[in-house]
């Protein structure tokens, strides 16, 4: 068998960012000049991928472009990174998915309003097995539920990890669970899935349920908590000066993905996709602040923490 030219293949969204700072959130019914506006692209799978691409692994992102200015748009900028784009197809007569993200100057805080096309969609009959063949890991969204379903059953019978980003409470998203190997989720992911917010409950829930080998959760400036092989791990956030927060969620599976392909223990691939998440939020865009590896490890070693004191108390239990 000839030998892979991929590392990691992600499937799922990419989007077209329009980036607008204010000095601070509008009250509802208020006004506030804006004080720039710029096309950014994005993307929840596509960041993740650029984040892996810029720390020298092989990706290949398999999704769907509109045919307008924003689809060219983020098709160029995956061109630039050099990944492979063999497997994207464009939809004709389509906008690409959009945001329009408008960040709090004050805060560095965004808040995102966006919309994606029904011919945007992912079927399973799109997806080629030799898409996935071969690579070391697969990330996926859960966005387009039947065709992630599709890739996750692929990679589990070839024993490829399967590595999901879930944000979003999908229609059927429960059907991916069994054949997901790291969930990092979103904060509010599993709460709004399970009605429970005690993070320890639910990723023990996960892990009994679905035989969920590391179920875990992004918790914003406190980290990341993730129970694996019976433990819980907890790592801190890191105090940066915050220019955006968008996109540091994508940073964070992308070099999370990094730390576990590189064969690393959990508790330093944690932080290490919060020190580079972190570093991302210093500046504007989903991918404005993608670092290198050498300045993530020098704020492991030099930073300082957001760390949650009952979170720590609590995982060490």
């Amino acid at each position: 068998m000839a030998k892979s030219t991929t590392d990691v293949v992600g499937l799922g969204l990419n989007a077209t960012d329009t980036v607008i700072r204010v000095r601070q959130f509008p009250a509802l019914g208020g006004k506030e000049r804006l004080l720039s506006s710029s096309m950014q692209a994005g993307g929840q799978i596509a960041t993740a991928l650029v984040t892996c691409q810029r720390l020298g692994l092989r990706t290949r992102y398999v999704g769907k472009l509109g045919d307008d200015i924003g689809g060219r748009f983020q098709l160029a900028s995956l061109r630039r990174e050099g990944m492979d784009l063999r497997y994207i197809r464009v939809a004709r007569h389509t906008p690409n998915q959009l945001a329009y993200i408008i960040v709090d100057e004050a805060t560095g805080e965004r808040t995102v309003f966006w919309d994606r096309h029904a011919r945007l969609a992912i079927t399973p009959a799109e997806l080629r097995p030799e898409a996935f063949r071969g690579a070391r890991a697969l990330l996926l969204d859960g966005c387009d539920v039947e065709a992630c379903f599709t890739a996750a059953r692929w990679a589990r019978a070839q024993g490829i990890p399967v590595i999901a980003d879930l944000d979003t409470v999908y229609k059927k998203v429960e059907k991916l669970f069994p054949y997901i190997d790291y969930l990092v989720a979103s904060a509010n992911f599993l709460p709004a899935l399970t009605g429970d917010n005690d993070p320890f409950r639910v990723l023990d829930y996960m892990a009994r349920e679905f035989h969920m080998p590391a179920p875990g959760m992004t918790l914003g400036r406190d980290g990341a908590l993730v129970l694996y092989k019976g433990r819980y791990y907890y790592s801190g956030g890191f105090v940066v000066e915050t220019v955006d927060t968008t996109g540091a969620g994508d940073v964070f599976h992308g070099a999370f993905i990094y730390g576990i392909i590189s064969g690393w223990e959990m508790h330093r691939t944690l932080d290490f996709a919060n020190a580079l998440a972190g570093l991302n939020c210093t500046a504007l865009g989903a991918r404005g602040g993608i670092s290198t590896r050498a300045k993530a490890e020098k704020l492991m070693r030099t930073g300082q923490r957001h760390v949650n004191a009952q979170l720590l108390k609590d995982a060490k239990r």
